[in-house]
């Protein structure tokens, strides 16, 4: 047997599967590492579990110990050489435990072809546009399927052959010194990218691509009832990925511009209408323009100004519903200006049989003068 048990070192059966193994590290790591527990007798420790690990990794020290021998005790030491080749914690994790060092499995390689990416465009439409809707022509410049290769990213003729440098693999393996001995570490291939294959002679159209940009059009429908902000998605219609790649999609966003009669909130909306001081007091119709066309107003002898007059189902339609908002009509009572003589007397005159020419200032002098009056 040998002088030490790496299996309960870290608490495991000699019948631990490589991912059991570094499961088992992982949790015990996380315990005692210097960077989170202090304790002198957590690092001898952490030693013990670090060269524990080393040893049950590597499948031939493993098989020495399996036969009741000890691969360090013929190799002249332990692992773990301190801890000058990181700078901590997250260092070790972000090496060992998210890919870089492997365990003998290593990485799965790239692939060349790849999803491509969303695109985003905005279009401006009017009111009338987006409360009833409309379909838009859009030219877009994007990344298509290359016409020269249709997406192998290859010359007419060839194809792709195993990379050389990496034997197909996709990853280039090296042999560094850390905290937990000697550790592979793996990283993609530079030369292929990690897919494992090379293109000797590449498209000429798309340099290797498998795609180009050009400029295409697209037909939108957009749906009666959208509102400012928001987006259509046009599935498969953005731009075609690496290597020929699935299309991303497109978003189309709306930008509402502002109506100089109209204010939208939601499906409803709003609006002023200026009617005369005398029309609103005699009460009239009048004619507002809406989005269905021309609407009579009454307005009732005594309108107020501020009276809001509701116009049910006058508003914009609500997406995908045949509802539609309401109209909200303002009333504006607009007071006469500029006056001329005979205007100014009959108003005096309405004034007075209405007893409301205390507050009319002129030459009776309003309520200062009546006051004055009486007083003398």
């Amino acid at each position: 047997m040998p002088d030490r048990d790496y299996y309960a070192v870290l608490g495991v059966k000699n019948s631990a599967t490589p991912e059991e193994l570094k499961r088992a590290y992982r949790k015990l790591a996380r315990e005692l590492h210097p960077d989170v527990n202090p304790d002198p007798a957590a690092q001898d420790r952490f030693k013990e579990v670090t060269t524990a690990y080393e040893v049950l990794s590597d499948p031939e020290k493993r098989r020495i110990v399996d036969l009741g021998g000890d691969p360090l005790a013929q190799a002249g030491g332990g692992g773990g050489g301190g801890f000058g080749g990181f700078g901590g914690f997250s260092d070790i994790f972000d090496a060992f435990f998210s890919g870089g060092a492997t365990g003998g499995g290593g990485r799965a390689r790239r692939s060349r072809v790849r999803p491509g990416a969303d695109a985003l465009l905005q279009i401006a439409l009017t009111l009338e546009e987006a409360a009833f809707g409309v379909r838009r022509e859009l030219s877009v410049e994007t990344a298509i399927l290359c016409t020269g290769c249709q997406g192998s990213g290859c010359a007419p003729g060839t194809n792709p052959v195993r990379c050389d440098t990496c034997n197909g693999s996709g990853e280039i393996r090296t042999i560094e010194r850390s905290i937990l001995g000697q550790v592979q570490m793996s990283r993609p291939c530079h030369v292929c990218g990690g897919t494992g294959e090379r293109i000797p002679s590449p498209c000429p159209t798309c340099a290797g691509e498998g795609r180009m940009r050009a400029r295409r059009t697209i037909t939108v429908d957009v749906p009666a009832g959208i509102e400012d902000g928001m987006r259509i998605r046009l599935a498969g219609q953005g731009e075609v990925g690496p290597g020929g790649g699935p299309s991303g999609d497109l978003y189309v966003e709306v930008a509402e511009k502002p109506h100089e009669q109209f204010t939208r909130e939601g499906s409803d909306l709003h609006c002023t209408l200026s009617v005369p001081m005398t029309s609103a007091a005699l009460g009239c119709d009048m004619v507002l323009q809406t989005l269905d066309g021309e609407e009579k107003i009454d307005i009732r002898p005594g309108t107020q100004h501020g009276t809001v007059l509701t116009l049910r189902g006058k508003g914009v339609p609500r997406l995908r519903s045949t509802a539609r908002g309401d109209l909200f009509v303002h009333v504006e009572v607009r007071t006469p200006t500029r006056l001329d003589d005979r205007q100014e007397t009959l108003l005096r005159e309405l004034a007075a049989l209405r007893n409301e020419d205390v507050a009319v200032h002129g030459k009776n002098g309003g309520l200062f003068g009546k006051v004055r009056d009486k007083l003398r």
